[in-house]
């Protein structure tokens, strides 16, 4: 019998590559699009990465039962609108970094203004495919609801925000503060994607609930060890430059609490997300198996 994390390794494998395959179909857009944003889209959402998001999207919607095939455009519409936000974080206006999943950044390969135009329409692309693939349209709109919030100025983007202006030296250096900063700027697409799975399957509304608690618990250990392999981690395996954000004097958990402080804080957030979903049972072990690895990944 495999370990559980052999499981999830093949679970996790299977449902890539099935995204992967979707994602691929839905960037074949009409031929009004020109050749070189089509390539430039292409580009960044095919470079790879974990898939967190969508794979969140597909095992939420399983836990709650529905066929995982049911929430494929979601999980679809998620990636693009996270590799949006990496193109555009990228940007010299932004972090400024030229390597992103192992290869050089958007607008390294395609130019700055191409970049922010295939950003454009990656973001619009993800509200056309669940406005139109997610049925029945109720769950579409609750869909698309969940998207625009999490990704939008009180979710996401204000979240980078924040983050811009606390490297400029502005607001408190403290972990309540920062703690703020990355529930919207790397919680709050998590949670939308735990809660669109729920939707999909018609979860109850405590469900759905619980799921928002779990992705936000999920979101801020995600962030923290984000933080923690910029400090330790190895560029080859990270697929993007480290050590910038202690050399920017950026406002990172390491920074206020240290190394060890950090990951206790991260497994504790972790037990606090499958504390969330226990009444899910064996349906949501799965979903407690990926939480665990984001503890204790190297990537």
């Amino acid at each position: 019998m495999a370990a559980p994390a052999s499981q999830l390794e093949q679970s996790w494998q299977a449902l890539r590559q099935h995204v992967d395959q979707r994602l691929t179909e839905y960037l074949d857009v009409s031929a009004d699009c020109p050749a070189q944003l089509q390539a430039a889209m292409s580009y960044s959402v095919t470079a790879g990465g974990k898939r967190l998001r969508p794979v969140l999207v597909l095992l939420a919607a399983e836990a709650c039962g529905a066929a995982p095939e049911a929430a494929m455009p979601a999980a679809c519409a998620i990636e693009m609108l996270h590799t949006y936000s990496l193109i555009h974080d990228d940007l010299p206006a932004m972090d400024d970094d030229v390597l992103r999943r192992g290869q050089p950044t958007n607008h390294v390969k395609f130019g700055e203004a191409l970049a922010i135009l295939a950003g454009d329409a990656l973001l619009t692309r993800a509200f056309e495919v669940l406005s139109t693939d997610i049925q029945p349209p109720a769950v579409a709109a609750a869909c698309c609801g969940e998207l625009a919030t999490a990704a939008g100025a009180c979710g996401m983007v204000g979240g980078q925000v924040a983050d811009l202006e606390a490297d400029g030296g502005c607001g408190p250096r403290t972990v309540d503060h920062l703690q703020s900063i990355h529930r919207r700027k790397t919680g709050a697409l998590l949670t939308a994607a735990v809660a669109m799975g729920a939707h999909i399957a018609l979860a109850t509304t405590d469900t759905i609930r619980r799921m928002r608690e779990f992705g936000a618990c999920v979101g801020l250990a995600f962030q923290i060890m984000d933080d923690l392999l910029d400090s330790v981690g190895d560029q080859d395996k990270m697929g993007k430059a480290v050590r910038k954000d202690g050399e920017r004097g950026k406002l990172t958990y390491p920074g206020l609490l240290g190394e060890s402080q950090s990951r206790e804080r991260a497994d504790t957030l972790i037990a606090e997300a499958c504390h969330w979903i226990q009444p899910l049972g064996d349906a949501g072990r799965p979903l407690q198996m990926l939480a665990r690895f984001v503890v204790e990944r190297d990537n």
